[in-house]
């Protein structure tokens, strides 16, 4: 059969409008799984969790089920209940994440707080020592979520620094290393830097704080020069583990924790009230999943 160069140009340019649709299915798909895992604190979750595995891994301590599952679930209760509370702010600041809550909200609350009393049911059944202080989140989502301590300057940064920071409180806690350089090291460590990312995160909610009276570090200071400081205080922790490393408080195994001041240092500049939800809940937020990432991978390939 004859042939033309002109069919042989349709046939090509047919394929490539296909493999166009096929990509953009593809990218369209992984965008709405993406903005699933921030918008139901999965990702945050995982996040936490990401500090309880690199907390036990630079402790040298094996990797146990519970405690992980008490982190994740304790997370989950938290930052769900504060969907809800949040819902009326978020219509301004995050529309995208209000439409969430509001058609998927209830299944997600009902999960987290399922997942959180199952875990603390399974605490109080196994005898687990301190599973009192699992109450903790619950004092936490109350302060937060309905008292408002975050309408307060700085309070709000702080409060969600030191919650984290609990985290390798609680692996110590759980290992019976409470009180050895390496927890108090990461608890100092972890406690700054979520306070850091935690006003960068601000920088998106500069309108709404505004319009909802919530005093904020980027409000008082704005964007540029809160990038300013974050930049400069997440220096400064660097330089206090380089400090701690040198001095022989803790193994040089804690430089790994540069690798997150990297991180860190290469989002802050494109930290903009214009970013939407995907570069501060998946970017930012995202910060303990890739630090986990790295000593996972050193643990598995160099240590």
């Amino acid at each position: 059969m004859p042939s033309t160069d002109t069919d042989a140009d349709t046939d090509a340019a047919t394929d490539a409008d296909e493999d166009s649709r096929r990509h953009g299915r593809v990218a369209a798909t992984l965008l709405r799984a993406c903005y699933a895992l921030v918008y139901s604190n999965v990702f945050i979750s995982l996040a936490t969790t990401g500090v309880a595995v690199t907390t036990m891994l630079l402790t040298d301590r094996p990797l146990e089920a519970f405690p992980l599952a008490v982190v994740f679930a304790a997370t989950m209760f938290v930052y769900t209940v504060n969907r809800f509370t949040d819902l009326a702010e978020d219509e301004r600041n995050v529309p995208g994440r209000a439409s969430f809550t509001r058609r998927y909200g209830l299944g997600w609350l009902a999960a987290g707080v399922g997942i959180y009393v199952l875990v603390v049911a399974v605490a109080v059944a196994l005898g687990q020592p301190g599973a009192i202080y699992l109450l903790a989140p619950l004092v936490a989502a109350v302060l937060y979520s309905v008292v408002g301590i975050k309408r307060v300057l700085l309070v709000k940064n702080l409060f969600v620094g030191a919650a984290w920071a609990c985290i390798p409180l609680g692996v110590g806690y759980y290992y019976e290393i409470l009180l050895t350089p390496e927890i108090l090291v990461l608890v100092g460590y972890i406690g700054s830097m979520i306070t850091v990312a935690a006003v960068v995160f601000d920088i998106k909610d500069v309108e709404g704080d505004r319009r909802e009276g919530i005093s904020t570090v980027p409000i008082l200071l704005g964007p540029r020069r809160t990038r300013i400081g974050a930049q400069v205080a997440n220096v400064l922790v660097a330089g206090g583990v380089f400090a701690v490393v040198a001095a022989g408080v803790v193994p040089t195994t804690f430089l790994v924790l540069f690798a997150m001041n990297g991180y860190v240092a290469a989002y802050i500049p494109f930290a903009h009230p214009d970013h939407g939800p995907l570069f501060y809940g998946f970017v930012v937020d995202g910060e303990h999943v890739f630090l986990a990432a790295v000593v996972v991978a050193l643990e598995w390939l160099v240590w």
